[in-house]
Parts: C-alpha cells; structure tokens; sequence
C-alpha cells in the first residue's frame, strides 16, 4: 500500500491537508473517512491498517481548524463552510485520484458524520453509500438551557469557545488507546461556539428531513 500525505485547495482557497492509503490494485472504488471533532486524519491509520482493503483507496482528511489544516483550533466561519469543504474534498479526491462519485463510499464519525450529511442531504450527490457512526445530531450539554445562554453568549459577546469535557476513558475502554489519545498533540479540547450552536441546529434539520436522503 501506497501512504501519502497531500493537501488540497478548497473552495475559499483554504490549503486542507489529506492521507491517502493507496493498494497497488485499486483501480475504481474509494473510501473517503471524516473524523470526529478534536481530531485528525492520522486517527484513522490503525483502522486503515485492519480493514487491510487490497483493492479501495482510503483518503482521510484535517477537517479546517483541526490537525495540520490551517485555521483557529475547532473553529469555522459557520457551518456551511464545514459542508461545502466536504464537497471540496470529495469532488478533488474523485478529480485528482481519478474516482467516479458512484463508486466513493463516505464513511464519518460524529461532528463529521453531521456535516458529511448535511452534504449528502443538501448536495444529493450520486455517491455510493454513507455511513454515520454515532452520529453527533443531539450533543449531550449538560448544562440546562446550554444552547439558549450560548446563542445569547454569541449575541453579546461575539466569538468564543466552550472546551470540550469528552475525556479518553469516554471514547475507549483500552488504557492503551487512552493514552495515545491523551498523548496526540494535533487533538485539541475546544469548540468554538458558534460551531456548536450550527451543529445543533443542522442536527435538528437533518433528523426533521432525513427522510430526503436516499
């Protein structure tokens, strides 16, 4: 297998950084992963390496503000910037890499997996499948009324950041994982807030009209 590092431009002229994993076979099929918020495309390497595919390429991204991608830590200008970044990404790997959208697979994991369907939903592009492993549609805030005082935060206050209380022994029971997670320094702990309130919101529409995605 073929392992290369690579960035791509987006559609704002954003220079976004990528990992292809490339078998010597493959020829037509793809697999394109998006990571969970916090984190970065060399979180997928181990599970690149036990899916051991002999004929998909794997493409895995640094979302903006995450990894080696430019941009303030777990910020976006708005969410619509984070979708039309996916479609970006997809459209460059299927034009760079030679993939017809039909035989892409999309495979996303939380804060990704809303954005990754917010694109599916918005763009109906003719990909072959998506999968959404837990999904971040509802963000668990444990504070009462948490989007209410955040949407006023924002109002009054402008820009901000909430850090994130997500700690490893929550992702992963293996102490060993838990410390490579604790220990990457490209994983960040906060989100900025209007980031957050998007999520929420895009999650609410999504589930409302979910039935639109085929």
């Amino acid at each position: 297998m073929q392992v290369a590092e690579e960035t791509m431009v987006s559609w704002d002229g954003a220079e976004l950084f990528y990992r292809a994993w490339i078998p010597l076979e493959a020829k037509e099929k793809a697999l394109l992963l998006f990571h969970r918020g916090h984190e970065h495309s060399g979180r997928w390497s181990e599970v690149v390496e036990m899916l051991g595919f002999r004929d998909v390429a794997v493409f895995a991204w640094d979302a903006r503000g995450h990894g080696r991608s430019p941009g303030e830590r777990g910020s976006a200008e708005n969410f619509g910037t984070m979708v039309k970044d996916v479609d970006a990404f997809v459209r460059h790997i299927a034009d760079r890499h030679g993939f017809a959208l039909e035989n892409i697979i999309v495979l996303a994991h939380s804060v990704g997996a809303v954005s990754v369907a917010a694109w599916v939903h918005d763009y109906a592009p003719p990909i072959r499948a998506m999968i959404l492993a837990t999904p971040a549609f509802r963000v668990r805030l444990y504070v009462p009324l948490a989007i209410p005082s955040l949407r006023l935060k924002q109002q009054l206050l402008g820009p901000s950041f909430v850090k994130s209380y997500v700690k490893a022994k929550m992702l992963t029971h293996d102490p060993v994982q838990a410390a490579l997670y604790d220990a990457d320094p490209l994983i960040f702990r906060q989100i900025a807030v209007n980031v957050l309130i998007d999520l929420h919101d895009a999650g609410t529409r999504l589930l409302a009209d979910a039935g639109a995605i085929r």
